[in-house]
């Protein structure tokens, strides 16, 4: 592991010990966000998988009664008895929160015509199948704005994991490392110039005293 490029200093090596338990507390926070993270993330998949398998039972269900209401009624009579909704559905798209993350929120709002049947036909020259392929379908759009909010919550989630994860894996494996492996050469290099100093202080005060031992056999 390389080591920074820094003076060897007692102060150098103070500022690098912070730097260090910064980064060790940030390593703890971003792993345990990650892990939060991590089990939403499975609870929706899980949730998002029930309901996908929900929604596709429905849809293919609608689609199987519009191909026997096409196979029992004319073109023309089957496009005009859904050409004119009763009804309509008033979106509103916010946003909440996960773990810092904003992900969408869908609510919708059925609004009906007042007097008119929730069938935008006479029941005179249609099918039965068309009537249960329109009920399917009005039961399934809460679902299915509900299956695409949790989809696009996934794929968010699923970024902000992988951002997360890097970021995790550049302190643990990257900078923690790099600032330990600096400390110790700090460490090493200041206990060798301390050595060194006392090396030297030894040598003068030999010098010292045999110079005194020399000026009083002199006398």
């Amino acid at each position: 592991m390389a080591v920074l490029r820094v003076n060897p200093t007692r102060v150098e090596l103070s500022r690098l010990k912070k730097r260090l338990a910064v980064a060790v507390r940030g390593h703890k926070l971003l792993k345990d966000k990650r892990d939060e993270m991590m089990r939403r993330f499975i609870e929706l998949i899980r949730k998002n998988k029930t309901l996908r398998e929900q929604v596709e039972a429905e849809l293919t269900s609608a689609l199987g009664d519009f191909l026997m209401a096409r196979a029992v009624m004319s073109p023309e009579v089957l496009e005009e008895a859904v050409m004119y909704p009763t009804r309509e559905v008033e979106l509103t798209i916010s946003k909440r929160n996960i773990m810092n993350v904003d992900v969408p929120r869908i609510d919708y709002e059925e609004k009906s015509q007042e007097g008119l049947s929730s069938y935008p036909y006479g029941f005179v020259a249609t099918s039965a199948e068309l009537d249960g392929a329109i009920v399917t379908l009005s039961g399934v759009l809460s679902r299915m704005l509900e299956l695409a909010e949790i989809e696009k919550t996934c794929q968010m989630l699923a970024d902000e994991i992988e951002k997360t994860r890097r970021r995790v894996n550049a302190l643990e494996y990257i900078m923690i490392p790099q600032l330990e492996e600096t400390i110790r050469y700090i460490t090493m290099k200041m206990d060798e110039d301390e050595r060194s100093s006392r090396t030297r202080l030894m040598k003068v005060k030999e010098m010292i005293e045999e110079r005194k031992e020399k000026s009083a056999d002199s006398y």
